[in-house]
């Protein structure tokens, strides 16, 4: 039976703290072999999670070149899951110490990074998988299977919403600070959108429209988007991040021969074709969850859902969309 892979955790605050729990109970495959968190009350916090499980915490060590110093020999992998900016230095620095990297969402805040990023995994040879739940969803990989093998026809029109209660309650938080956050609620939540639309595209974007409203905070609240991907296709997405409910949203691509069903995180999938009177469930494989999936990737179970490929065409979609929305909405061309 195969060792546990031994892991950093670079960031134990929020978003981690429910991986850590799950990550607790596959001792079998994983071993968090040291934290690296500035944060004395997010370490103590994750620590409380290993003394549930009669397990001694980890070392923190908040400062990643001692901390890839001092174990790095020792390490297999990192799960980065920090403020968007670092992710960029953090990761790079980690698969030039030889580790494999499972990347929290988004995976850097622009198409610049997003390159230096695949040149770093080419030249190191290290595994790098974004953790956005939707491409590794089942459902969004059975999706994107369906929408390539062309049992839908052509592709003409993605329809994108994400909608939250988030401008409140991340107030005075480093989610709108805009030189961590790379943006706001479009950024935020509304990543899972970009990359899945993205994923379920599988091509670039050609042009985009963009309008935002900041609703009096440091970076956009409000955002509507309307592009063309390469292939003619036409695709809109609107972010609202101040209205009354939890996150919910909705995502359909409409074919000459199906609609496809489906939110920005893959929770389900439905699939309406002609004669039918509803969308119909499509019967997926169990999820494996994030961790799980990354291990499988690295074992070399399956192919990488979520390559940085990927994120290159969606850091490239974001840049323009910034760009656009700073001119009021004028078209801009992606890459260029």
């Amino acid at each position: 039976m195969p060792l546990p892979v031994q892991t950093v955790m670079i960031g134990c605050g929020r978003m981690a703290y429910g991986h850590i729990k799950r990550m607790l109970t596959q001792p079998e495959t994983t071993n968090i072999r040291v934290i690296c968190e500035p944060s004395v009350a997010a370490y103590e916090k994750a620590c409380e999670l290993f003394r549930e499980k009669n397990l001694p915490p980890p070392p923190n060590e908040p400062d990643l070149a001692r901390l890839l110093h001092h174990y790095g020999a020792a390490l297999d992998a990192a799960f980065i899951i920090t403020p968007h900016a670092y992710h960029y230095a953090q990761t790079a620095a980690c698969m030039e110490a030889g580790l494999d990297v499972l990347l929290e969402k988004p995976m850097v805040i622009n198409a610049a990074e997003a390159t230096g990023l695949i040149e770093v995994r080419d030249r190191t040879s290290r595994l790098l998988v974004v953790a956005f739940p939707g491409s590794l969803s089942p459902e969004i990989r059975t999706a994107v299977k369906m929408l390539r093998s062309g049992e839908l026809g052509q592709i003409l029109n993605i329809s994108g919403l994400s909608w939250e209660n988030w401008r409140t309650p991340n107030l005075g938080t480093w989610r709108q600070v805009p030189e961590l956050a790379g943006g706001g609620f479009f950024f935020d939540t509304g990543a899972h959108m970009l990359n899945t639309i993205t994923d379920l595209a599988g091509e670039d974007f050609a042009q985009v429209a963009a309008w935002f409203d900041n609703r009096e905070t440091p970076v956009e609240i409000l955002g509507a988007v309307i592009a063309r991907l390469q292939s003619g296709a036409m695709v809109t997405m609107n972010a609202c991040g101040d209205t009354c409910t939890n996150s919910t949203s909705d995502v359909r691509v409409f074919c000459t021969q199906g609609v496809l069903f489906t939110d920005i995180w893959g929770h389900f999938l439905k699939l309406q074709k002609a004669g039918q009177a509803q969308p119909e469930p499509v019967a997926v494989a169990n999820s494996m969850g994030v961790w799980q999936q990354f291990l499988a990737v690295r074992n070399g179970e399956i192919p990488n859902p979520c390559p940085p490929e990927v994120g290159l065409r969606m850091a490239r979609l974001w840049d323009a969309i910034q760009a656009s929305a700073a001119q009021n909405g004028n078209r801009v061309m992606v890459g260029q």
